[in-house]
């Protein structure tokens, strides 16, 4: 297994190599952000650990900028700051996992062997069905070159049917993932806001499948 550590404070890098060394890993080690892009693009890394407050490049430009040249590394963001948001952007930028300092170093083990164990499946931070394009990180969404203008439930549903494309979902799922349960199974809600989706994407954009519930429906082609 080979690691890279990212982290600019030298003592804490020493020590993380210091550790994972003794776990039989092969450790490479990057200061900044720069360093770390040019480290990963030219070896395929089992995983990578990632400050966040780092200079130049911070850590979600890091694992954002991996993301979009299709690198996969499952990558363990270390940082100070341990706020609801900060946790969600690093996530949304591409993050497998996220770690709070100070830390414990037998969590932190416990964690990067969870992370090696699932391995590297893609999943793209910024997610693309044809010409639609969605950036969860960003909460924004374009048809072609065109920037959507969607309400908080619109772009919640919408990344919900671009995450399955092609798969049909039914009221029952899109209510429990986007409406959390709050809307009883009978409500219209979702044939309300299916519509309004349909009127940003265009009608033909999301099919509706008579008894089973609805699917994305995207061509290859702009329109």
């Amino acid at each position: 297994m080979r690691v890279l550590v990212v982290e600019d404070e030298a003592k804490l890098a020493g020590l993380l190599r210091h550790r994972l060394r003794r776990e039989g890993m092969g450790v490479d080690v990057a200061s900044n952000g720069e360093e770390a892009l040019v480290r990963a693009t030219a070896t395929d890394y089992d995983l990578i650990l990632l400050d966040l407050m780092l200079p130049g490049i911070d850590g979600f430009g890091v694992c954002r900028r991996l993301r979009e040249q299709s690198i996969w590394s499952p990558t363990l963001m270390l940082t100070a700051l341990g706020d609801v948001d900060d946790r969600v952007r690093g996530l949304d930028s591409g993050a497998d996992d996220y770690l709070v300092k100070p830390f414990s170093f037998d969590e932190l083990l416990a964690r990067v062997r969870a992370l090696l164990r699932r391995g590297a499946p893609p999943r793209p931070a910024v997610l693309t069905v044809g010409d639609l394009r969605l950036d969860p990180a960003s909460h924004q969404a374009w048809r072609g070159g065109t920037r959507l203008s969607l309400t908080s439930r619109e772009f919640a549903l919408l990344e919900m049917f671009m995450r399955r494309p092609g798969q049909v979902l039914n009221r029952f799922e899109l209510l429990e993932h986007v409406w959390d349960g709050t809307y009883e199974n009978r409500s219209n809600v979702i044939e309300v806001y299916v519509g309004y989706l349909r009127d940003k994407l265009g009608r033909e954009a999301i099919e509706t499948v008579r008894g089973a519930g609805y699917r994305l429906h995207i061509d290859d082609d702009p329109r």
